[in-house]
C-alpha cells in the first residue's frame, strides 16, 4: 500500500552506502585483440583505480593506475602484448611495465627528485619496444611552473627520449602505419582545448613539424592515422565533424552535419570515433552511438538498450566495446555485435533498485535544455496539497554537460521525495560552438540566469514548490551554486562542493589553481587587468553578505584544481555572520570524492541540510550541525 508522507521524509532502500558503491566508475575501455581491458575506480578500496582484463583484475593492491597530468589525468595504460601492460602509478607517478606472471611491476621511467615531480599520461605503444606519451615536469614552486614534452620510454629501461615540445599543452603522440611520421595535438594559453588546438605532424627523428588543421578558433579533439592521411574530429564550421586531412593540409568533411560528433578534451586519450573499415566509422552523436557512412554522407543512430556511450570507442572485427549507460542503468562495460545488434554487459546488470529510480524527462525551458528527475518511490506519495522541493543540479566544467543516465546520488534524493533537475546551461557541450560560447565572458551571469529560469519554470507550472528550491554543484557547478546564492533570491539553500569562489585567486597570477585552467577564466570572464572589476563583482567570496540563505560547503583537502584556500576564506567570512552554514572537509580527497566514507558523509550531510532548509526531518541520517 502506498503511504502518504511529506516530500523529503520518505524512506528508501537506496542508502548512502549504496550510492557510494556506485560512485567509482568505469573508464578507459579498450581492446587488445579479442580481450577487453578497462580501468575501474573502487571507492571501497580508497578510490584505487584497478586495471581489469576480461573481468579479471590485473593490478593487485596497492597499485593504482592513475596520473596527475593536467590534474584531471589522461589515459593511464597501454597494452604492449597479450599479457604485458604499461601503466602510470598514482603514488609516485612513474610508468611501470607489468606482466601478471611476474612478481611485481617494473618501473621504466626515472624516479623523480620530488614527490609527483614528473607525471606521464596518454600512453601509446611506440616502435622498437618503446612507450610513447606526454611527460609533465614540475619546474618550480608555483602551480603553473610546469613543462611538457612528448617522450619515448624504452621498455627495457634507460633514459627517456624527447620526441617533440611544440606547445605548452600536447596530447600523446601516434605513429603513422609506415613508421615514418607521428602526429599529436597541441595548444597554448589562453586557449582551452575546446577553444583551439592544432593537429601537428613531424617526421620521426626531426625537430620540425607542420600544422595540418586547427587554430585559435578551431579545436581538433581526436585524430587517428588512416594510411598516409589522418582522420580528425574538428569544428571549423561550429560543430565537431569528422574530416579526412591530407599531409598537404587539404581536407574533406566526410558527413557535414549540425551535430557534435566530438567533445571537450578534459582528459587526454578519449575516443569519440573509431573506424569500421571501407568508409564507415563509429561515432558518438552527442553521446549516442551512430554510424557515419562517408559514401552517403549520413550519420545514423545505432539503436541499443543503453543510449548513452562514453568517449572510449574501440572496435575489432565488427565488435564494439565501450562503457554505456541509460536512464535506469549506470555505466557498464559492454560489447556490441554490429552484425546482429546483440549487446552483452561485461559488468553490472539489472538494478535491484529499479522501482525506486527516477526516469529523467528531457525538457526545454526556452532555449535551455534540462533533464527533470521527479520524486520517485513506489512506496510513497506526497500529500495532495503539497508540492515537492526541487534542487537544481549544476554540472561541472563549466564546459561539460548533464546526461540522461542513472546517477545514484540523484536517486538518493529523488527516492526520498526531493526532485532534481540537471540543467545544460549556456556553455554546455553537445549543442555546438555557438551555444558553448554563450558563456564567453558571461560566467556567473548566463549559467546563473539559465539555472534560475529552469527552477522558476518548474515552480510556475506547478511541478516544484517555489518556496523550496535549492541548488547544488561541484567544481564549476559549485561556482554557479555559490554565484546563484549570492546574486539571486531564487533558492532557499545551496550545496557548494570543491568550488571556485574567488576569480582573482583562480588564475595563474592568483596562484590558487593549476596550470591547465590557470587562464581559463580569461575566456569565461575576460582578460586581466581590463576585466578586474568584473572579477571582483562576480566573485561569491566578495558577496558573502548577500547570501540568500544557508549553504553547505564540501571540500577535499588535497584538491589542486580548486584548492581549499578559497572555501576556507569563504567560511571564515561566514562565521559570525548569522547565516546558517556548514563546512565539511575530507582528508585524502582531491577534486571530487573517491572514497566510500567521504561519499557517504557528504550525501548524508546534504540530505540533513535540505531537511533543515526545506522544513522536514529526513529519517535515518545524522543531523548536520549548522553554525552561524
Amino acid at each position: 500500500m502506498v503511504k502518504i508522507a511529506s516530500y523529503g521524509t520518505w524512506t528508501s532502500p537506496i542508502g548512502s552506502a549504496e550510492a557510494a558503491e556506485a560512485g567509482g566508475g568505469l573508464q578507459w575501455v579498450d581492446l587488445h585483440g579479442a580481450s577487453v581491458w578497462w580501468a575501474e575506480s573502487r571507492p571501497a578500496e580508497g578510490g584505487r583505480v584497478v586495471l581489469v582484463r576480461d573481468g579479471v583484475d590485473v593490478l593487485p593492491a596497492p597499485w593504482n593506475a592513475r596520473n596527475r597530468v593536467h590534474e584531471y589525468g589522461g589515459r593511464p595504460w597501454v597494452v604492449l602484448s597479450d599479457s604485458v601492460v604499461a601503466f602510470t602509478n598514482w603514488d609516485d607517478q612513474r610508468v611501470y611495465v607489468f606482466d601478471p606472471a611476474a612478481p611485481q611491476p617494473r618501473p621504466i621511467s626515472p624516479e623523480p627528485a620530488r614527490h609527483h615531480g614528473i607525471r606521464y599520461a596518454d600512453l601509446t605503444a611506440g616502435p622498437d619496444g618503446e612507450v610513447w606519451c606526454v611527460r609533465e615536469t614540475i619546474t618550480g614552486e608555483a602551480r603553473t611552473d610546469v613543462r611538457r614534452e612528448l617522450v619515448a620510454l624504452p621498455v627495457s629501461g634507460g633514459e627517456p627520449r624527447v620526441l617533440a615540445a611544440s606547445h605548452h599543452f600536447m596530447s600523446g603522440p601516434k605513429i603513422s602505419p609506415d613508421g615514418t611520421r607521428f602526429a599529436w595535438l597541441g595548444w597554448n594559453h589562453p586557449q582551452m582545448p575546446w577553444d583551439g588546438t592544432e593537429l601537428c605532424v613531424a617526421t620521426v627523428g626531426s625537430p620540425d613539424f607542420e600544422v595540418l588543421a586547427g587554430g585559435e578558433s578551431e579545436a581538433v579533439c581526436q585524430f587517428e592515422w588512416e594510411g598516409s592521411s589522418l582522420l580528425a574530429l574538428t569544428d571549423p564550421d561550429g560543430w565537431w565533424n569528422l574530416f579526412r586531412v591530407a599531409l598537404d593540409g587539404s581536407r574533406e568533411n566526410l558527413a557535414p552535419c549540425a551535430e557534435e560528433l566530438g567533445g571537450p578534451m578534459w582528459r587526454l586519450g578519449n575516443r569519440w570515433f573509431a573506424s569500421l573499415g571501407v568508409g564507415r566509422y563509429l561515432v558518438l552523436r552527442s553521446g549516442r552511438l551512430a554510424v557515419l557512412d562517408e559514401r552517403s554522407g549520413t550519420v545514423t543512430d545505432v539503436e541499443t538498450d543503453l543510449p548513452t556511450w562514453s568517449a572510449n570507442l574501440a572496435v575489432h572485427d565488427g565488435i564494439v566495446v565501450d562503457a554505456a549507460a541509460g536512464p535506469a542503468a549506470e555505466f557498464a562495460v559492454v560489447k556490441l555485435d554490429l552484425s546482429n545488434g546483440e549487446l552483452t554487459r561485461l559488468t553490472g546488470g539489472e538494478h535491484s533498485f529499479a522501482p525506486y529510480l527516477p526516469v529523467p524527462v528531457e525538457r526545454m525551458f526556452g532555449e535551455v535544455p534540462a533533464y527533470v528527475y521527479p520524486p520517485s518511490n513506489p512506496d510513497f506519495a506526497g500529500p495532495a496539497d503539497e508540492l515537492p522541493p526541487f534542487v537544481v543540479h549544476v554540472h561541472g566544467g563549466p564546459t561539460g554537460r548533464a546526461l540522461p543516465t542513472l546517477d545514484m546520488d540523484i536517486a538518493y534524493f529523488t527516492s526520498r521525495g526531493i526532485g532534481v533537475v540537471a540543467v545544460n546551461y549556456g556553455g554546455s557541450t553537445g549543442y555546438g560552438r555557438a551555444f558553448r560560447e554563450r558563456l564567453r565572458e558571461q560566467w556567473g551571469v548566463v549559467d546563473v540566469d539559465d539555472c534560475a529560469a529552469v527552477a522558476l519554470g518548474l515552480a510556475k507550472e506547478g511541478t516544484a514548490d517555489r518556496a523550496r528550491l535549492g541548488i547544488r554543484g561541484g567544481s564549476a557547478g559549485g561556482w554557479t551554486s555559490a554565484a546563484s546564492m549570492t546574486s539571486t533570491d531564487v533558492y532557499r539553500g545551496g550545496m557548494i562542493a570543491f568550488p571556485i569562489l574567488d576569480l582573482a585567486g583562480w588564475t595563474g597570477d592568483g596562484g590558487e589553481t593549476h596550470d591547465f585552467e590557470s587562464r581559463y577564466v580569461e575566456g569565461l570572464v575576460g582578460p586581466l587587468p581590463a576585466a578586474a572589476a568584473r572579477y571582483a563583482e562576480r566573485s561569491p567570496s566578495n558577496k558573502v553578505d548577500k547570501l540568500a540563505g544557508p549553504v553547505l560547503l564540501l571540500q577535499g583537502l588535497e584538491d589542486e584544481i580548486c584548492p581549499p584556500e578559497q572555501a576556507d576564506r569563504f567560511v571564515a567570512a561566514l562565521d559570525g555572520s548569522g547565516i546558517p552554514h556548514a563546512y565539511l572537509t575530507f582528508e585524502g580527497e582531491q577534486h571530487g570524492f573517491r572514497m566510500a566514507a567521504s561519499i557517504i558523509a557528504a550525501l548524508e550531510a546534504e540530505l540533513s541540510f535540505y531537511g533543515q532548509v526545506f522544513g522536514f526531518v529526513p529519517p535515518g541520517v545524522p543531523v548536520l550541525e549548522l553554525r552561524r
